[in-house]
């Protein structure tokens, strides 16, 4: 024990710290071999350290999961705008109906009472003229008399009315302006009456009725071409069943243009 005298070092503490309040005990630094005549042990062998552990947490990722995160990422953005935009349109399209039914009803409320009763008087007149009146234009086909009509070509129409057999069959007793017009027209002038009439039959009654006649005499001075137009239209009262007709003194001095010969009618 004695051959391995241990020496003994006191260390002295830094001056800073001798300075303060506190006490701090004595370190001793204990070496066996500080004396170099004695011979030491062989230290024992240190063992290494092991190498560090690597963090798990930060394991990198491959290429493709990183463009699988941002195609879901981006999948998602995409479908969040399309599903506020899809909300927006809808949200407008409501809007817009419920604005256009209050501008309708407030059009409709605010009709002054004077222009509705206009508006339906003129309504009232519009469907009773639509409804009976009746205009028929010339036929240049004509198989005997009374004259025959066309009653739905060009200018022509029935409404209300119906034609049948050369004539307009009154459907309602009522009042109605009848009218005619016929144009003569020849390439000789001869001393020959120009007659033109309108008359009415009814089954429950016997034989026909002139309501309006015209006749022509003179009506050309030379032998060059001549033509006479004869007009026809008066108020009549007429019953249901009633059918009026059109008779003239010859037919083939007669110009069957759709606007120089016609017959017509139409309710008060």
């Amino acid at each position: 024990m004695e051959d391995h005298a241990k020496h003994v070092q006191s260390i002295p503490l830094p001056a800073m710290q001798q300075n303060l309040n506190y006490v701090y005990p004595q370190i001793f630094w204990v070496d066996s071999c500080a004396n170099p005549s004695t011979s030491c042990p062989p230290a024992p062998p240190v063992a290494p350290f092991p190498p560090p552990v690597p963090d798990r947490r930060t394991k990198p990722r491959n290429n493709r999961e990183r463009r699988s995160v941002g195609f879901l990422v981006i999948s998602l953005l995409i479908l969040v705008a399309l599903t506020g935009v899809g909300l927006s349109m809808f949200q407008i399209f409501h809007l817009e109906k419920e604005l256009a039914e209050l501008r309708e009803s407030a059009s409709i409320e605010h009709i002054p009472p004077a222009l509705e009763k206009l508006i339906g008087q003129k309504e009232q007149s519009m469907i009773k003229e639509e409804r009976n009146a009746a205009h028929l234009t010339g036929n240049p086909v004509q198989q005997g008399l009374p004259l025959e009509w066309e009653p739905i070509s060009g200018h022509a129409f029935t409404n209300g009315i119906q034609y049948r057999n050369q004539g307009l069959v009154i459907n309602e007793t009522g009042l109605y302006f009848v009218y005619s017009n016929v144009l003569f027209r020849g390439s000789v002038c001869s001393s020959q009456v120009l007659s033109h009439i309108v008359y009415k039959k009814n089954p429950a009654l016997p034989g026909s009725h002139v309501l309006m006649e015209d006749k022509g005499i003179n009506y050309c001075t030379s032998q060059k071409t001549w033509a006479r137009k004869s007009y026809l239209g008066a108020l009549f009262k007429l019953r249901k069943m009633d059918s009026l007709h059109v008779n003239v003194s010859k037919i083939a001095l007669v110009n069957f243009e759709e606007s120089k010969t016609f017959f017509g009618l139409f309710k008060l």
